[in-house]
């Protein structure tokens, strides 16, 4: 059984996606065993307590540095003997003491077809650079923003006027694609 954790900051609606998906056998033979959360209070917390996922939930400046909330962080992904980190949402770049101790096991879903659009604006940012192709990137982390080699991409084509509208159809493939790739990954599909 693969064992998955889970970093998000916000709504968490691909926290839920990826943890369905586990229980539904759509990610076979897995098991979403933390959510990792940097503002306490978020609804995605929420989310994880009606699935029954503990939360490991921080404030990031109740540390002296971000060594040592990723410690923190790492030391409990041991404790559980995590496979795999998914960031779905988490608004944080990730540094050394994670990237050393999770090499090579740490994704990220990005809302636009990288290299173009890195950062947390992405969508925004293309949208108001006028593309007429928006996308989702699924990616390794590695200590470059938005950088690390990519897994999948899926392009959406758009040509509204309506951001709104873009982004709930970018969250609907992102809500189809992740969890799809998670599930490859472990079975060794991708590389």
């Amino acid at each position: 059984m693969k064992r998955i954790a889970v970093f998000a900051s916000g709504n968490g609606s691909n926290f839920e996606k990826i943890t369905e998906a586990a229980k539904e056998g759509r990610i076979p033979d897995c098991e979403v065993v933390l959510c990792v959360c940097d503002r306490p209070g978020a609804y995605v917390t929420q989310r994880a307590a009606r699935h029954g996922v503990p939360v490991l939930e921080f404030s990031p400046r109740d540390f002296e540095s971000k060594r040592d909330f990723e410690r923190l962080i790492a030391d409990r992904m041991d404790e559980l003997a995590v496979d795999l980190v998914c960031l779905a949402g988490y608004m944080r770049i990730i540094g050394d003491e994670l990237l050393n101790r999770y090499h090579g096991r740490i994704i990220n879903l990005h809302p636009a077809l990288l290299p173009a659009f890195p950062g947390a604006h992405s969508i925004r940012d293309a949208f108001e650079y006028g593309v007429k192709v928006f996308g989702i990137t699924i990616h390794y982390v590695d200590e470059t923003l938005d950088g690390g080699k990519i897994i999948a991409q899926k392009a959406i084509p758009y040509d509204g006027k309506d951001i709104a509208e873009l982004e709930d159809m970018i969250h609907t493939e992102e809500h189809r694609l992740y969890p799809e790739v998670i599930a490859r990954l472990l079975k060794n599909e991708l590389n």
